[in-house]
């Protein structure tokens, strides 16, 4: 009795440890997500409202298309394309605890820059129409490496409302904005560096 006893515990554990974890979420990051979401295949322009950089920028006078490519129930991949220049794929990930947002970057042999998957995560709710994501421990060490320490005080901003997406970055003395016109979609482009149609 004690042998089978054992055995259906056992049997138990093991089932209950094979079963996927259930998905934990709040309303503001589930909002935000599906508002993302909802624009699934589709494409949008933007331009540049805020960029106080010194000295010239690397998306003057480029076209800046966002395409909400992929999109499951736990994660969206957002490529944002700079002109011809299609390296850079927004991840953002449902995690448990929150909302991450990556930035996958690739060389157009689709192999991984050497800056790639940095980004941050929620710490808090946010708002349905808006995330913060502060950078994380990955990202500071990284930046720290690749010489860049001043971005270790990074926080990345996306904000959708039902006309306009925002991505936003911010540091000390660091602002750069991109506004899309969620009103007129465009044609797709082409999948990102790294990736397939």
């Amino acid at each position: 009795m004690k042998l089978l006893t054992a055995a259906t515990l056992i049997l138990a554990s093991s089932t209950a440890f094979s079963r996927p974890a259930p998905l934990v979420s709040i309303p503001t990051h589930d909002a935000f997500f599906n508002s993302i979401a909802a624009h699934c295949g589709k494409a949008f322009e933007g331009e540049v409202a805020v960029d106080n950089a010194k000295g010239p920028s690397s998306f003057t006078d480029k076209k800046l298309v966002m395409h909400v490519r992929k999109c499951s129930e736990t994660e969206l991949q957002v490529p944002f394309h700079v002109g011809d220049d299609a390296s850079r794929t927004w991840i953002i990930t449902k995690t448990g605890s929150g909302l991450s947002l990556k930035h996958d970057h690739r060389h157009k042999d689709g192999t991984d820059d050497a800056s790639t998957m940095y980004g941050g995560h929620t710490l808090d709710a946010g708002f349905a129409q808006m995330q913060s994501f502060p950078a994380d421990q990955y990202s500071k060490e990284l930046f720290v490496k690749e010489g860049i320490a001043q971005s270790v005080g990074n926080t990345w901003q996306m904000y959708i409302y039902p006309e306009v997406f925002t991505y936003r970055l911010i540091r000390q003395g660091r602002e750069f904005k991109v506004d899309f016109d969620l009103t007129k979609p465009i044609t797709p482009p082409s999948a990102p560096w790294g990736y397939k149609d």
